[in-house]
């Protein structure tokens, strides 16, 4: 089964599928551990890349260069890649997506926002008027192969989202996303409103969704649910606390104990991610030759 296939393999099972925000190649080291899938979040790439806000500031060939990364440290993880709004031009949309996909991504999100775009979870977010936006998702879906495309609506009007919603469940996309969704009662609506099409939630730290747990979601109807940054602000709130704490020790380092994390620790982490140490995927039996053909005379 091949990268998309085995997400959308997860997808369809009972239940809702996690998949962690990660914002560079140790944070996916970490979360590697816990989960078996990986979100590639605008916000946490913005971040760590650029040290910039979501607002639209990252080239298309970065990302790229990421995920070839990620699929070479973690051949099994499943990758959604956040490709905002396709880097504007419908033709690019295309270009990025197949490059993504030849570099082992499972799958992208694309946004109907119009620039400047925001984070979903702000104000301030625009959309592009829908026939705009289904003609750029329609052409991503000719252009991939078997990747998962996920259609993403930010509209924030009651009835925009509504309308934007049953349009996106009705094109090729395999799965759909209102981002920014305020309220239980509004993932009941949406999940009403798109039938049997697979339904993404987005949840993250201080956002306008509320905090559920995968349960709570499975109950709701939702397929799969992306975690944007809780490794991004994780290491925010602990990398400042342990500068911090090192400020006032008068720059001497904490006494390394068993449980906290040093050299010995880190290494073996990162050792997990060399190529040669992944095992050899096993291949499917062969058939065995059929017979030469006899000769007649």
């Amino acid at each position: 089964m091949n990268h998309p296939d085995r997400l959308r393999h997860a997808i369809g099972e009972r239940g809702t599928t996690p998949l962690i925000g990660v914002f560079d190649m140790f944070s996916a080291s970490l979360a590697a551990q816990h989960y078996d899938g990986m979100f590639i979040s605008g916000f946490g790439f913005a971040a760590s890349h650029y040290g910039l806000p979501d607002i639209g500031f990252i080239a298309w060939p970065d990302i790229v260069h990421f995920v070839q990364r990620l699929r070479l440290a973690f051949p099994r993880q499943h990758l959604l890649v956040d490709i905002d709004d396709g880097y504007v031009d419908p033709e690019t949309a295309c270009h990025v997506v197949q490059h993504l996909e030849a570099a082992g991504a499972s799958g992208v999100i694309l946004e109907d926002q119009a620039r400047p775009r925001r984070c979903g979870h702000v104000d301030g977010k625009r959309v592009l008027p829908l026939d705009q936006y289904l003609e750029k998702l329609g052409m991503v879906l000719d252009a991939r192969r078997d990747l998962v495309v996920v259609a993403r609506t930010d509209a924030t009007e009651e009835a925009e989202i509504l309308r934007r919603a049953q349009a996106l469940a009705a094109t090729d996309a395999d799965v759909v996303l209102v981002d920014g969704v305020r309220s239980v009662e509004w993932i009941r609506k949406v999940r009403d409103v798109i039938g049997d099409k697979p339904l993404l939630f987005n949840q993250i730290a201080g956002g306008k969704s509320p905090r559920l747990s995968l349960t709570e979601l499975a109950d709701l109807g939702v397929d799969v649910a992306i975690y944007s940054t809780p490794c991004l602000f994780a290491a925010h709130s602990a990398i400042d606390d342990a500068l911090t704490r090192l400020k006032h020790a008068d720059g001497r380092l904490p006494e390394h104990t068993a449980r906290s994390v040093g050299v010995a620790e880190s290494q073996a982490l990162l050792e997990r991610n060399i190529s040669r140490h992944h095992a050899v995927p096993s291949l499917p039996p062969q058939l065995p030759s059929p017979p030469e053909p006899v000769g007649v005379g």
